[in-house]
């Protein structure tokens, strides 16, 4: 159950749940590129922080993952840096729970098309190269919101992202395994949602039935595992990692 060697792109990989993807690959001894759109600093520092303390190759590419020319660019940079990217993590996606009636065009546009688009644009510019090698890992970052309708264009870009899970593996098998991983409220960031509701923290604790709330290691940890041997044979699923918080109650 080895990831040792690979090159991994984590898309949004200098921060929060993506910083700790990356780090949890490069403790099995994955390669990483790190995708910033703006953060360069934190980035760079991170990729260094990574090679001082695991070795091997650690790199930090800056992309607007929603916009086409910048993921080709990105993918050819990774490439040459690493020599392949066998793994994409497409971990980028901002928040909004404003409600449909009251949301301006662009911010449909911007949470929408980081959150769907740059998924479909990084799998399509990623995974030529994928088959062509005859192995690749895809995993897309859902969201416990996908499984809810009150979560607004947020919940609407994450169950698209089931659907494009689902369809990208079957147009990319055999090669290339397409999964999706959809987590609950993430301990560690609770403190951004309390901008939002104050009472969040209390009211999804509550509603969680395991009684606590995920951490980035624990989805981190499974996000390498669907890369590893003992899921070659699964494709197309998605892994929600909440507690039980989706299930349906009264």
């Amino acid at each position: 159950m080895t990831v040792d060697g690979r090159n991994v792109l984590v898309t949004a990989g200098a921060k929060h749940l993506g910083a700790a993807i990356a780090e949890a690959f490069a403790t099995r001894g994955a390669n990483s590129a790190i995708n910033y759109r703006s953060s360069r600093q934190e980035a760079e520092e991170f990729a260094e922080q990574l090679r001082a303390k695991y070795g091997g190759t650690h790199i930090a590419l800056q992309a607007d993952v929603a916009k086409k020319e910048d993921v080709t660019r990105m993918i050819n940079e990774a490439e040459s840096h690493l020599g392949s990217v066998d793994v994409l993590i497409n971990n980028a996606g901002p928040f909004s729970k404003t409600p449909f009636m009251e949301m301006a065009e662009d911010e449909w546009d911007k949470v929408l098309d980081s959150n769907l688009k740059a998924a479909y644009l990084c799998a399509a510019a990623a995974a030529p190269a994928m088959k062509q090698r005859g192995w690749g890992r895809i995993v897309n970052l859902s969201a416990v919101s996908a499984f809810v309708r009150n979560r607004s264009i947020y919940g609407l870009s994450k169950a698209a992202i089931h659907t494009l899970t689902e369809s990208l593996a079957l147009e990319l098998a055999p090669e290339v395994t397409v999964n999706a991983i959809a987590p609950g409220q993430i301990l560690e960031s609770l403190q951004e949602m309390s901008g939002i509701d104050q009472s969040w923290a209390e009211s999804v604790t509550a509603q969680t039935p395991l009684g606590r709330l995920v951490t980035r290691q624990e989805v981190a940890d499974i996000v390498v595992e669907l890369c590893t041997e003992p899921f070659d044979m699964v494709t197309g699923v998605v892994v929600p990692i909440d507690g039980g918080l989706r299930i349906p109650r009264f």
